[in-house]
């Protein structure tokens, strides 16, 4: 990603260079070089930057000098433009916080150091092992757990999985680096560190420790006792709305704030974390700093992803398949609007009491969040790793809503606009991209089967025993056929009629 500006005024990123940016720029008040980096963060994406790293950099300048700076990893090749952009900006880069009220932009100094796993497997490890890394914090995608969704079972036989236990000290997978250095603490009678998942998995903490621990028990059933003994994993619910980072946006930071950064991120307002206040090895006072610790993430999580990240998917099947390209675009039709509203309703009674949460306000602050135009937030994000989100972000709802004896219509609508969806073209025939780690088989069965929902259904790794339930069964064969026959806005307009 190269930003091509060769504007005079504008200023390269770099450590030195911030005492010249723009007064409009807030950049960091304390010295980054009295930090020392306690946290080391694997998956150092969009989401990440917006978020936990913006949490730390506004601690520490409550906190200066802080031992909670952060080391981040990258495991994938994907992960060299990052590893480019951060290590030729001294790891700095711009946030902006976009609104309809207008752009703020601030120089995040909380990342100080960032590996490229594939350069330096090594030296991974021994940051990881390094007794100064106390706390372990993941985005990681919800694929990247290796957790078989229809069973609740670790995927042993992964590739992934499967070279990391014939390589243990040159791994390519997060289990790998992880148990690696958890066994040599334990060999050297180090205190463990904490892992953290901040992916949108509901009881994210609970899946990384059992994922964790079944990997750990094919390596060495005595690590796996001591893992289970020592380590926690505390479950949290994260929330910010973060746009792939795109050319057009290295262009506005440097025409609007005459920064030249190579790998800006920008996000909307919005921020929320919630984290299960369990750490065997210290943690900063996150309080300080609005993260909200509980002994009780569920009903907070059940919350966001029920609601958040299930419209999220039924904007993105709907709104591609009407022709759209922007989450905000797609909330500017009425009747899109409408149907995500209803979506959040049905789903509404499968939700725990949350604590301190007006749900009807929050499901109001949703809509005017999707509907942020300045965000730009594209359809594509939405619907990409479909086969990972679905389980987690609307099947649990089916589910619960069926031993409710609720209504299931318009989550059953977004798994059949998904399968009409995965035929790869839109109501006008235009191209789909399809971006899935299981692409080649829900596209084939897709087109395959048409109007027929049955076939995809049957995938248990996904839709587990769902495929026996009648009423659910039904209502997706009902709605994949219409959306066949009519297409997205019409099916939704002679769906509103009956409904």
């Amino acid at each position: 990603m190269n930003s091509n500006i060769s504007t005079g005024s504008v200023i390269k990123l770099n450590e030195a260079s911030l005492s010249r940016l723009a007064s409009n720029v807030r950049v960091p008040q304390y010295d980054r070089h009295q930090i020392t980096n306690g946290i080391v963060h694997i998956g150092v994406g969009g989401f990440h930057r917006a978020h936990q790293a913006l949490y730390l950099d506004n601690y520490f300048h409550q906190h200066p000098g802080s031992d909670w700076g952060i080391t981040g990893v990258g495991l994938l090749e994907f992960d060299q433009r990052m590893r480019d952009a951060l290590n030729s900006q001294d790891c700095l880069y711009t946030l902006v916080e976009r609104s309809p009220e207008g752009d703020r932009a601030r120089v995040i100094g909380a990342i100080t150091k960032y590996l490229f796993a594939p350069d330096n497997r090594q030296a991974v490890i021994d940051t990881l092992a390094d007794p100064q890394c106390r706390i372990v914090t993941l985005t990681i995608t919800e694929g990247g757990y290796y957790y078989i969704e229809g069973s609740g079972e670790f995927d042993a036989n992964h590739p992934t999985i499967q070279y990391d236990l014939q390589n243990p000290d040159q791994p390519i997978g997060v289990y790998g680096f992880l148990t690696a250095a958890l066994d040599r603490r334990r060999q050297q009678g180090l205190a463990p560190f904490t892992v953290l998942s901040c992916d949108n998995l509901q009881g994210n903490g609970n899946i990384a420790h059992e994922m964790l621990t079944a990997y750990a028990e094919m390596r060495d059933p005595e690590l796996r006792r001591w893992i289970a003994d020592h380590v926690t994993f505390p479950n949290c619910m994260v929330d910010r709305i973060t746009p792939a980072t795109t050319p057009d946006d290295i262009k506005m930071v440097a025409e609007q704030f005459n920064i030249d950064d190579a790998f800006p991120v920008v996000a909307e307002p919005f921020l929320q974390w919630v984290v299960e206040d369990e750490f065997c090895a210290g943690r900063p006072d996150w309080e300080d700093v609005g993260v909200q610790m509980t002994s009780d993430v569920h009903p907070y999580e059940m919350m966001k992803i029920r609601l958040l990240n299930a419209s999220h998917l039924l904007i993105g099947y709907l709104g591609t398949l009407a022709g759209y390209t922007y989450v905000h675009e797609v909330m500017g039709d009425p009747m899109i609007r409408q149907t995500v509203e209803n979506l959040m309703a049905e789903v509404t009674p499968t939700l725990q009491p949350v604590p301190g949460i007006d749900l009807d306000n929050y499901k109001q602050t949703l809509i005017e969040r999707f509907a942020n135009p300045k965000i730009r937030d594209q359809l594509p994000r939405l619907c990409l790793n479909s086969s990972a989100k679905m389980p987690k972000f609307v099947l649990g709802s089916v589910r619960d809503a069926l031993r409710q004896k609720g209504a299931i219509e318009y989550m059953s609508l977004t798994v059949a606009a998904w399968f009409r969806y995965l035929n790869a073209n839109d109501d006008k025939g235009n191209p789909i991209p399809i971006d899935d780690p299981i692409a080649g088989t829900l596209t084939q069965l897709a087109r395959t089967s048409g109007s027929d929902a049955k076939p995809l259904l049957n995938l248990t790794e996904i839709f587990g025993d769902l495929s026996q339930s009648a009423p659910f069964v039904d209502a997706v064969t009902n709605h994949l056929r219409r959306l066949y026959e009519f297409g997205a806005k019409e099916t939704l307009a002679r769906f509103s009629l009956v409904h």
